[in-house]
């Protein structure tokens, strides 16, 4: 039987070709493993933003954030950058009761974080404010001085199982305080509106309602006790 021989030829290689031989191979699925970890994260995060509670510490977690933008007061942009992001933390307020009621996740925790979320922010932007002599401090003094007697009366009241719900007086309260500090915060002419002006007139109902609601808070702590 005749034997056949093949002469085995080796075939020329490009200089790309053999670097690409050298490199070391991408390991099998890392873009897939990333892809799947940044809509992960993307998922965890609207699912956080979907829950009353976590828009709760969301509006929490933007209180830094407001104060960094907040500390540079002699910049008109940087003004209004910070008022806008406190007006978006102050909207997550309505958002996150809104929430609970329509989804059925009216909690104790939501009771009881709510508020000092609501606190939280309108105190850090109230001592910034007096920090940069645009409101009285001793305008601030009593207003964070309310908020947080109050945070301790509520803190007993929960030790006795009764509700912490925040009153009528008290959501009036917050949502004129927020009206005072988004105008105080801008505090430079805009649109041809004297926005300190404004600001300094709301703040005065602010304090109203904060003395206000402060003292109806300890009556009605008095008669349950």
């Amino acid at each position: 039987m005749e034997r056949m021989q093949y002469s085995r030829h080796r075939m020329p290689i490009s200089p790309e070709s053999d670097a690409a031989g050298d490199a070391p191979a991408e390991a099998p699925g890392t873009g897939s493993e990333n892809v799947g970890v940044s809509s992960d994260i993307w998922r965890r995060l609207r699912s956080t933003a979907n829950h009353p509670n976590g828009l709760t510490l969301i509006r929490i977690a933007a209180i830094p954030l407001i104060i960094v933008l907040f500390s540079f007061p002699s910049s008109r942009f940087m003004a209004f950058i910070a008022a806008l992001a406190f007006s978006g933390a102050a909207f997550t307020d309505y958002l996150d009761g809104f929430l609970a009621r329509r989804q059925g996740k009216v909690t104790f925790l939501g009771k009881a974080l709510d508020p000092v979320a609501d606190k939280l922010l309108t105190s850090s932007a109230f001592i910034m404010l007096a920090a940069h002599g645009w409101v009285p401090a001793w305008m601030v003094c009593i207003i964070v001085g309310r908020e947080l007697a109050i945070t301790g009366l509520r803190s007993v009241i929960a030790g006795k199982g009764l509700d912490i719900s925040a009153s009528r007086l008290g959501k009036l309260k917050t949502g004129f305080q927020i009206a005072a500090i988004i105008p105080l915060m801008i505090h430079y002419p805009f649109w041809d509106l004297d926005c300190q002006a404004i600001g300094q007139t709301l703040i005065w109902a602010a304090l109203g309602f904060t003395v206000w609601s402060g003292v109806d808070y300890f009556i009605k702590f008095k008669r349950l006790v």
